[in-house]
């Protein structure tokens, strides 16, 4: 069968699914099953009839809605790829724009010490060890599911896997007073808007991963405490959120009396999408990031 053919049909299928991006999604199946990058799909004529039979296989179940890292096995994110399945949240292209945030902060404080809570897949702990050399980082999950990937994902780098609940003061509190840097994507979904998400994460993202409670703030609020007691003086955190609670988290920071600087930025999409704050007690002020 050749490729082009195959491509188009799937397209028409997952369109018909309600897929939202049937193109990309048929051309990237495609391009697993021949075990190319997808930038090489026009190099290659012919599906053979084994391979055939497995892309219709993998399209049938990519329109059940199953998600298309679940069947790859691959996540992208930033620079790597990590390693995704069912259990685990898969990371989305928000976070990249926190991450980056985070990476100037360590380069321009030179800093070393980052915790990344709630690392489920290791997205953050993997693009921060990554991408910042000589940097140690501590990636705190609870769900057992979770730690699975996570551990696969972060297997040869810096990166100290914490078995535990981010909110609790007993997990990690060795380190209290001397991280540098705090990264988190917490679950920050209000329950109440779960009727409008894709099916792709109602039906496959962890629950505990994606919801925080009835408004969306059940986890973010004994957060805000750790993130304190974690940081040096003059340490940093940053920490996504739903664009709804753009107002909120910033006041829960404030209110908190232990931060400066606290500001939200805008993801590529510019929806507000996290905010950050520095430990008060350092450095007269925080290097001006904005996004």
């Amino acid at each position: 069968m050749r490729v082009a053919e195959a491509v188009a049909d799937a397209t028409a299928r997952l369109a018909a699914a309600h897929v939202a991006s049937p193109r990309v999604d048929a051309e990237l199946l495609a391009a697993h099953v021949l075990g190319i990058p997808r930038w090489r799909l026009a190099t290659v004529e012919r599906l053979t009839g084994g391979q055939a039979k497995r892309y219709r296989q993998l399209i049938d179940r990519r329109a059940t809605r199953i998600p298309l890292q679940h069947l790859t096995g691959r996540a992208p994110f930033r620079h790597v790829e990590l390693a995704v399945g069912p259990g685990v949240f898969v990371p989305r292209p928000e976070t990249e724009v926190l991450v980056d945030w985070g990476l100037r902060w360590l380069r321009d404080n030179r800093a070393f010490t980052v915790v990344d809570l709630c690392a489920g897949s290791g997205a953050i702990a993997v693009a921060v060890a990554t991408e910042a050399p000589g940097t140690t980082v501590y990636a705190v999950e609870r769900e057992p599911d979770a730690l699975k990937w996570l551990r696969r994902n972060v297997s040869e780098l810096a990166v100290v896997v914490v078995e535990g609940d981010a909110t609790d003061p007993a997990v990690l509190s060795e380190l209290d007073g001397r991280a540098d840097l705090v990264l988190c994507n917490p679950p920050y979904v209000p329950e109440i808007g779960a009727a409008g998400l894709p099916a792709e994460v109602t039906r496959h993202d962890p629950h505990a991963a994606v919801f925080g409670g009835t408004d969306g703030l059940d986890v973010i609020r004994p957060l805000i405490g750790r993130f304190a007691t974690l940081l040096r003086p003059g340490g940093a955190v940053a920490v996504e959120h739903e664009d709804v609670h753009a107002y909120v988290v910033p006041t829960l920071v404030q209110v908190d009396g232990r931060f400066v600087d606290v500001e939200v930025h805008h993801d590529l999409a510019q929806r507000p999408r996290f905010t950050t704050a520095r430990r008060a007690g350092g450095p007269t002020r925080m290097a001006d990031f904005t996004s």
